[in-house]
């Protein structure tokens, strides 16, 4: 079978990504990790799969699913969520500008701006340790600002400081002094395979730069470190503001680029976390499966 695909990236974060709105793609866990590999396939962060919306969907455009390299299917991907949106209007698959999109778990409005940059309805994060989930028993956290900073065993009689919550998928994220200097290598396997993560979890590395303006280092549950990581961007400005570290709109630096999060969750409890930042295609082509 010859596969038509697209590959694009945003801010350093790539993908794959195969239109499945004129005829349904059902690929085994085994091509999807070929199509994820670097050395003898396209090679991608994640596989992004474009899925017509179904007939008893309401005001939702595109159904989007996301594949790890290793071929499970995850929740969310805020960096992918850009590039499905540049992909269905460059390839004429929708004129709107605002485009509505139902994931595994969740649905989310994407924007695409006049400068090509896409921002990203995040929704509201999620603080309830059991829907993150994450297993607190027996623990004594440390509050700051109105948010908790849970010790998490990572051997060696260590503890790591991390603010937990989810995305629609889940982060543990820590503060770092230099992100550049941060063991993300050496931490990130530990915290992503912790116990206490029932479903695994995104390990992430923040430095607080100024209150507008931070660096991150994400270990992606099952994908290894980055370049980006866009829920992952989230969790960290989220955890920060909650923490008192952050004002409300923060630039974030991560190795691939530069996103922008804006949350008002200080002031309302229902605010949505908006994120932009850029999308592009970086080729097109075949392969054979």
């Amino acid at each position: 079978m010859r596969l038509p695909f697209t590959k694009m990236q945003g801010a350093g974060n790539d993908f794959v990504v195969l239109d499945a709105t004129r005829a349904p793609i059902d690929l085994t866990r085994e091509q999807m990790r070929h199509l994820g590999d670097r050395r003898f396939g396209v090679g991608a962060d994640q596989i992004l799969l474009v899925e017509p919306a179904r007939p008893d969907d309401v005001d939702i455009d595109f159904r989007y699913r996301i594949f790890n390299n290793t071929g499970d299917e995850v929740e969310h991907c805020g960096n992918g969520a850009r590039c499905f949106t540049r992909y269905v209007h460059d390839r004429g698959l929708t004129d709107r500008t605002t485009v509505r999109v139902a994931t595994v778990n969740n649905r989310l409005a994407l924007q695409l701006q006049p400068d090509g940059r896409v921002t990203v309805d995040m929704n509201r994060p999620v603080f309830a340790l059991d829907r993150v989930p994450f297993n607190a028993d027996g623990l004594q956290p440390q509050t700051e600002g109105d948010f908790q900073l849970w010790p998490l065993d990572i051997g060696e009689g260590r503890t790591l400081p991390v603010a937990v919550l989810s995305m629609g998928n889940p982060h543990a994220v820590t503060r770092v002094g230099d992100v550049r200097e941060a063991p993300v290598l050496d931490l990130g396997p530990r915290v992503e395979q912790h116990a206490r993560f029932p479903r695994k979890v995104n390990a992430g590395f923040m430095q607080v730069i100024a209150r507008d303006q931070i660096a991150i280092r994400v270990f992606e549950r099952d994908a290894g470190e980055t370049l980006a990581c866009g829920t992952g961007a989230c969790a960290a400005v989220v955890a920060g503001i909650r923490l008192g570290w952050l004002d409300a709109r923060v630039d974030v630096q991560a190795r691939g680029g530069v996103l922008t999060v804006e949350w008002a969750g200080r002031d309302d409890p229902d605010a949505h976390v908006l994120m932009t930042g850029p999308a592009e295609t970086v080729y097109e082509g075949e392969i054979e499966l």
